[in-house]
């Protein structure tokens, strides 16, 4: 694919997607995010693919967003092949922002959610709050013992990651303590909750994840789609996509408000209790 996204077939009719940027902790440019949906797509198109997982270079998932991009909002976006609808990412003010958030941030996972083949996120060590929204779309998550949860946005002056499926994944009590507190979430503590599947030694994590993989794609891929489909649709009926639809508007509030108050979209203040995924 490119060398910030690695494409593997480790055993028949998986394929693997691995996050290339260990130096930066693999956190998440926009040239990255839109590797990572090639990839998706890649594998969403090869009927010869019934099982995809993500994974990552290096001791850790995702730092998250890459704050240090740089460029306009219209530069960031003008190399790469925009894959939604939304447009204006050239206009003054919340405009040109919102525009590409809604389209690589809550677009790109929502698209990710829902591929219609099983998707399983292989985590190690830190993920942290951008590095969620590349997790929380995999239908199943297995971690390392050493994997750790977090997202730090309302220390920032943000109500929270732009895919904002925390109420799904961990409840909302843990959901609130999460983001009042910004505090991590092991993996023990995330399998306890409901929102990682399997805990495994970071030595096996490999090979376990691809065992499950496996397992999985003995299956007729048509019943893997429809069962997907199913337990997808439960989740949206209970209003997911609405609630995300809003949070993610008030995301876009807060990124307004720190540019009035503090000429810049977080609060600065928040930047210096950012969690450090350094091992």
């Amino acid at each position: 694919m490119t060398d910030t996204i690695l494409y593997q077939v480790p055993a028949p009719h998986v394929a693997r997607i691995v996050l290339n940027r260990p130096d930066s902790r693999n956190a998440q440019d926009t040239g990255l995010l839109y590797a990572l949906n090639g990839a998706f797509d890649r594998a969403a198109q090869d009927d010869e693919v019934k099982v995809i997982i993500l994974a990552a270079a290096g001791p850790h998932f995702s730092s998250g967003h890459d704050l240090r991009e740089g460029g306009s909002i219209a530069e960031q976006m003008e190399p790469f092949g925009i894959v939604g609808t939304w447009c204006g990412f050239g206009c003054a003010g919340a405009e040109g922002r919102m525009a590409r958030e809604k389209e690589i941030y809550l677009g790109l996972s929502e698209r990710w959610r829902n591929i219609p083949k099983p998707t399983i996120a292989q985590v190690q060590g830190k993920c942290i709050a951008g590095g969620l929204m590349l997790a929380w779309p995999c239908d199943l998550i297995v971690a390392s013992d050493d994997a750790a949860f977090c997202d730090n946005t309302v220390g920032m002056g943000v109500g929270g990651v732009e895919y904002f499926a925390h109420p799904w994944e961990l409840g909302p009590r843990k959901a609130k303590e999460l983001l009042f507190t910004a505090d991590w979430l092991s993996a023990l503590e995330a399998k306890a909750l409901g929102m990682v599947n399997h805990v495994v030694p970071a030595a096996e994590l490999e090979a376990f994840t691809l065992a499950l993989a496996t397992r999985i794609a003995a299956k007729p891929l048509f019943a893997l789609k429809l069962a997907k489909e199913a337990v997808n649709a439960a989740e949206d009926a209970q209003g997911r996509a609405g609630a995300m639809n809003t949070a993610f508007a008030l995301h876009q509030l807060a990124h307004s408000h720190n540019m009035q108050v503090h000429g810049m979209a977080v609060d600065p203040s928040g930047l210096q209790v950012r969690p450090k995924a350094t091992a």
